[in-house]
Order: C-alpha cells, then sequence, then structure tokens
C-alpha cells in the first residue's frame, strides 16, 4: 500500500478497485449499475408524479423509497468513480463529513421505511377493512417524516464525534467512501465507548426494523397461508419471499458490518459487503417492488400509451 501520511486535513479514500484491467472492468460494471439504479428510481418518483393512480398509501411509500434510494447511490457513487478516473483519492474533511451524514441519514430513514413498507402488507392482508384507517396519507406522512428526523438526528451526532475524534499521522481510509469504522482504524485515541455507542445504534436502527419487517412478513403469511386459492397463495409466497430477499440484502452486510467489533474486521471485507447495501440494493428495489406492484405495471403502460399517442 502506498504511503499516505501527510499533515493535511484531508482524507485519503483508497477506493474500491486497483487501477487495473480488472479493476476497470468491475468499475465499468458498477457505473452501468449505478445507471440502472439512478434510471429505475426516477422513473417510480416520477410515475407517482404523474398518474393519480398512484396516490395510494403503498405507492407514495414505493416513491419516498426511491428518492431515498436515489439520493443514497448518489451520495458514494459519483465521488468513487471520480476517484478512480482522476487519481485524485483526495476529499476533504468538510467533504468526508457531508457525505457521512448523508449517508447514515439515508441508512435509517430506507431501514425505517422499508419497516413501514412491511407494516402497509401486513395490514392491507392481515386487516383490510381497518386499512383506510391504519395506513391513512396522515399515518403515511408521519412514517415517513418520523425517518428522515430519525436518520438526521442519527448522523448529526456520529458525524460530529467522527470529525472531532484525533487522528494520527496516516489519514488514509481503507474505503470507498467515508465510513465510520473505516475511519475508527485512525484514530489514535481509544474508542472503544463510541464503538460500543455504533454497536447500541445500529441494534437499535437496523436490527430492531429487521426483526419488525421479518414479523409482519410471517404474519402475512400465516394469513396467506389460510387462503382458499392456491394461485393466490403461490403470488403471495412468491411476492414475500422476494421482498425479504431484497430486504435481507440491505440489512444483514450492514448489520454484520457495524456490529463486529474492530478486531474481526477486515478492510476488502468490509468494502465487498458495503457493495451490498451502497450498491446492489437500490438497484434491485426499483425492481422488485415495481415489477410485482400491479398498480405500478398499469401505470407505466398508462403513460407509454400517453406518450405514444402524442408522437402519433
Amino acid at each position: 500500500m502506498e504511503n499516505y501520511n501527510h499533515t493535511s486535513t484531508d482524507f485519503i479514500l483508497l477506493g474500491l478497485f486497483p487501477q487495473s484491467p480488472a479493476g476497470l472492468f468491475f468499475f465499468i460494471l458498477s457505473v452501468l449499475i449505478f445507471l440502472m439504479a439512478l434510471l429505475g428510481n426516477l422513473a417510480i418518483v416520477l410515475l407517482t408524479l404523474l398518474d393519480t393512480h398512484l396516490h395510494t398509501p403503498m405507492c407514495f411509500l414505493l416513491s419516498q423509497l426511491s428518492f431515498i434510494d436515489l439520493s443514497y447511490i448518489s451520495t458514494i457513487v459519483p465521488k468513487m468513480a471520480s476517484t478512480f478516473l482522476s487519481g485524485n483519492k483526495s476529499i476533504s474533511s468538510i467533504g468526508c463529513g457531508v457525505q457521512s451524514f448523508f449517508f447514515l441519514t439515508l441508512v435509517v430513514a430506507e431501514a425505517l421505511l422499508l419497516t413501514s413498507m412491511a407494516y402497509d402488507r401486513y395490514v392491507a392482508i392481515c386487516f383490510p377493512l381497518h386499512y383506510a384507517i391504519r395506513m391513512s396519507k396522515r399515518v403515511c406522512v408521519l412514517m415517513i417524516t418520523g425517518s428522515w428526523i430519525m436518520g438526521s438526528i442519527n448522523a448529526c451526532v456520529h458525524t460530529i464525534y467522527v470529525l472531532h475524534i484525533p487522528y494520527c499521522q496516516s489519514r488514509a481510509i481503507n474505503h470507498f467512501f467515508c465510513d465510520i469504522p473505516a475511519m475508527l482504524t485512525l484514530a489514535c485515541m481509544d474508542t472503544w465507548v463510541y464503538e460500543y455507542t455504533v454497536f447500541l445504534s445500529t441494534t437499535l436502527w437496523i436490527v430492531f426494523p429487521f426483526i419488525g419487517i421479518a414479523c409482519s412478513y410471517g404474519r402475512v403469511l400465516l394469513a396467506v397461508h389460510r387462503m382458499h386459492s392456491s394461485e393466490g397463495r403461490r403470488k403471495a409466497y412468491s411476492t414475500c419471499s422476494t421482498h425479504l430477499t431484497v430486504v435481507t440484502f440491505y440489512y444483514a452486510p450492514f448489520a454484520y458490518t457495524y456490529l463486529r467489533p474492530r478486531s474481526l474486521r477486515t478492510p476488502t471485507e468490509d468494502k465487498v459487503l458495503a457493495v451490498f447495501y451502497t450498491i446492489l440494493t437500490p438497484t434491485l428495489n426499483p425492481i422488485i417492488y415495481s415489477l410485482r406492484n400491479k398498480e405500478v405495471m398499469g401505470a407505466w403502460r398508462r403513460v407509454t400509451q400517453r406518450i405514444c399517442s402524442v408522437k402519433s
């Protein structure tokens, strides 16, 4: 590894890919995935705005999830791409703090929003007569607002702390973005108390929401099991299993990275795991949640027909 010892207050992001043909291949692949995520999430946000049929609680939550994913992946990938292309691995202390703040805000906001979406499915299937009350517009707004507020408070606390701890001579972060566990390895002080705080924070905002999602889908699957229609059960099982798979892709790598003690972490493993929750999940969410949503697909056909009729 290159020697990045210096006296500047800037950090150095060592990046995800090496400057080699293999690194170039994976970089191009990551950019293509980023563009897919960008287009997919942007399409859902625009569809929700353009089609009044999508002004339902579930579609409203889905559009918010797409907006978060859009912001989420845009916080990480552009800087990673510019670092790889230009070779300039430096990032200012303020820039690192801003990236870390938005990343942590969006992580918690997405975790809580996914929990809200699981609750929406739970109410729709288990309590259909109470759905209009339990999932009213006001409830949806409160869920979304609460997600953003909790996320920003959590991010503010962690970002302020991590920018004010003393760092040793090397400020080279062995990661492709300003990730707090990677930054803590550079600290010139004992950070075990703060690492315990990170553990508690991850348990509160990642583990508990995942348990809530698992319980919600468990109740849904139990209700579906009692259905008389075998075709309906098959579709419901397929949808729930797909949703749970995508949710696991997001929660499991993040929890595994942040809950492990520093002694058990390796930079390479952390970077590979981070790809799942920073790049892959924002790409899979619009595909999984939209292709299996009849309202979204219907809106897509209506918008397409409208565009075709205008052109003709």
